[in-house]
């Protein structure tokens, strides 16, 4: 792949890793760090992705790693108010409200594969679990926010 073509692929791909960001981590200066981050270590080792196929998955393995980083460096972090402007309005805010209340290691797969489009096996990789804890994860998540849409009477 070209430095060209690769530069054009990041760019069509920066909406992506802004929202899978968003799914782990709540401040908006922390979100652009670990995009930013993620943007420049893939430039950098560009040459060591073997298949262009795997692109997507490869920057998002990165976002992650980058993203786990700073969840490091700054320590765990409360959940706070979702910032206004981030939640769609009416019902899907409200969907939107609970998805984010869910702990990260389940809500990373559900907006991965739900909003992101990725397979289980995409997934897996990304975050280097094994097909089968990607689905119970996946499982555990759903079962979550539908008890938090219940709770809120909007199932």
């Amino acid at each position: 792949m070209t430095s060209e073509r690769f530069a054009q692929e990041i760019v069509a791909l920066t909406d992506t890793l802004y929202r899978v960001s968003y799914s782990i981590l709540r401040q908006r200066c922390d979100r652009e760090d670990a995009v930013q981050n993620c943007l420049e270590k893939a430039w950098k080792k560009r040459k060591s992705l073997r298949d262009e196929r795997y692109l997507k998955t490869w920057l998002v393995r990165i976002l992650i790693n980058e993203c786990y980083d700073i969840h490091r460096r700054r320590g765990r972090e409360t959940p706070g108010e979702i910032p206004e402007r981030a939640a769609p309005p009416g019902a899907d805010r409200e969907l939107h409200d609970a998805l984010m209340r869910l702990p990260e290691e389940v809500r990373t797969p559900l907006v991965l594969h739900y909003m992101e489009g990725y397979s289980i096996q995409e997934i897996a990789s990304a975050l280097r679990l094994a097909q089968g804890t990607v689905k119970t994860r996946m499982r555990r998540g759903r079962t979550m926010l539908k008890q938090l849409l219940s709770e809120e009477g909007l199932s």
